[in-house]
């Protein structure tokens, strides 16, 4: 239970890739964080791509960066409704600048390129968002998992096994959550 005491943020919206949410989520809880699913309504029921349902336990503005170790953003459609609202944007900036781990994949990307935080960092994506993460100034690589210092990336499902891990051992790297 390397991960006793961490949190993490999940954030969720409509269309999320089912197992791009939860695969991670499972995974750092199975190790022993604390994680939280987050949307834009405390209470509201998201449905992934599959059909799986995610409840959100609270509302991005009831969040706060500084209560957390990390966040998990995942694919599916969910990243392009994300990208629009402040405060998702906020709280990733934020974990950007104090260097806490930040998972996305497949086209979670959209987020963190809203974010304004890619410049000069090597990640990777899908490969349907290759041009949109270069031209926000990152360095692009057709590999499972790319981990550039706290940003851990990665390409789709299949990927999920060294994905998870790589953002766990990135959690377990970093400092605990000021509480």
């Amino acid at each position: 239970m390397r991960l006793t005491g961490k949190r993490v943020i999940a954030l969720v919206d409509e269309e999320f890739e089912d197992l791009e949410l939860w695969y991670p989520v499972y995974r750092v809880r199975e190790e022993g964080a604390e994680v939280h699913l987050v949307g834009a309504e405390k209470g509201k029921k998201y449905i992934g791509k599959y059909g799986v349902p995610a409840e959100a336990e609270f509302s991005y503005e009831e969040v706060e960066s500084q209560n957390y170790d990390g966040i998990l953003v995942p694919g599916g459609w969910a990243p392009d409704k994300l990208r629009r609202y402040p405060k998702v944007l906020q709280l990733v900036r934020e974990m950007h600048e104090a260097r806490k781990p930040i998972g996305q994949i497949c086209h979670a990307g959209w987020v963190l390129i809203s974010a304004g935080i890619l410049k000069g960092v090597t990640v990777t994506s899908t490969p349907g968002i290759r041009d949109d993460m270069e031209n926000a100034g990152s360095i692009w690589k057709d590999e499972a998992v790319v981990a550039d210092g706290h940003i851990i990336s990665a390409r789709r499902p299949p990927d999920l096994p060294p994905y998870g891990k790589a953002f766990c051992d990135a959690l377990t790297a970093s400092g605990a959550a000021q509480k």
